[in-house]
């Protein structure tokens, strides 16, 4: 019965108050993308790399950094003593997976959380003044754009110097452009609608009005394009760490692992294959759950 009264208030068509709108509509989302099969294999996959973040110590059989016995336990193939092989110092490969997923969650929470906010900020600033302050926020974004991603992250890199923390930074600052191009399209759609001229008549000043109603209306279509660029931050950090520039060894950064492998491809090809598999995989994760983010919040399809 309570369980019946909680689903009735939730999908109250006129919500008494606005803590039951926001927390209705974030309900019908939710039920709406349960109904997303592919969405729904995204979120259980980055759901358990979570998991893996959390509970490496607990799940990993073996130390990440310290390796066994070089003369009997370097190289050695899949087996139940060591599920995924060890690699040419003799650590637990399996382990080092684990312990990395901790780092790439790390990267792409930080860089999330960093980009986002700047391409919110600047796109939103950008459309809803227009004219000259426009003019310059776009023509810094169209800078950042020009470059292919990985490259202007490897100049930044190359010039704040290698490690997971310059990383981040690197590929925080190449993020953002894209989030203002989007924020800034969607803000000359808001800008002119009468409810904003109504706030404005009311005397609120031009930073509440960004912050308080044009940003929130921005940011699912920004949450959206954040989560499928997830996949293109994971593979940018990895292609750093595969150069040397991301996560140091002995960190068990998947990229700088597929580095270390690359020369024993051929005949102990598991060493180069298990952390590549594991991009591939949280790479596919964020893919799918950004396609059904997007079918959610799209009202072409909304239904």
């Amino acid at each position: 019965m309570t369980l019946y009264w909680s689903r009735e208030w939730l999908l109250a068509e006129q919500p008494a108050s606005r803590r039951q709108a926001r927390v209705g509509q974030a309900y019908r989302t939710w039920l709406a993308l349960r109904t997303n099969r592919m969405a729904m294999v995204g979120l259980t996959i980055i759901a358990l790399l979570i998991l893996m973040a959390i509970f490496a110590g607990v799940l990993a059989p073996f130390d990440p950094i310290q390796g066994g016995d070089l003369r009997t336990e370097r190289l050695q193939p899949p087996s139940w003593t060591h599920l995924m092989g060890t690699d040419d110092l003799a650590r637990d490969i399996y382990s080092r997976i684990l312990y990395g997923s901790r780092i790439t969650l790390m990267v792409v929470s930080l860089v999330a959380v960093i980009a986002t906010p700047v391409g919110l900020l600047v796109g939103t600033i950008a459309g809803y003044f227009g004219g000259w302050i426009d003019n310059v926020l776009m023509r810094i974004t169209d800078i950042f754009l020009a470059f292919p991603q990985l490259v202007l992250a490897l100049a930044f890199v190359a010039a704040l110097g290698p490690g997971i923390e310059n990383a981040i930074i690197a590929i925080a600052i190449t993020s953002w452009p894209p989030y203002a191009r989007l924020a800034r399209a969607e803000t000359l759609t808001i800008r002119n609608a009468d409810h904003i001229a109504a706030i404005q008549l009311q005397g609120a000043s031009s930073a509440r009005i960004i912050w308080g109603h044009v940003v929130p209306l921005c940011l699912s279509s920004v949450i959206v394009r954040v989560t499928l660029d997830m996949a293109g931050i994971i593979l940018t950090a990895a292609g750093l760490g595969f150069l040397g520039l991301g996560a140091q060894p002995p960190q068990p950064e998947w990229g700088a692992m597929i580095a270390g492998g690359r020369q024993f491809i051929i005949d102990d090809w598991w060493v180069a294959t298990m952390p590549g598999i594991a991009i591939f995989v949280v790479s596919l994760g964020f893919n799918f759950l950004g396609d059904g983010l997007r079918d959610v919040f799209d009202p072409k399809v909304r239904k």
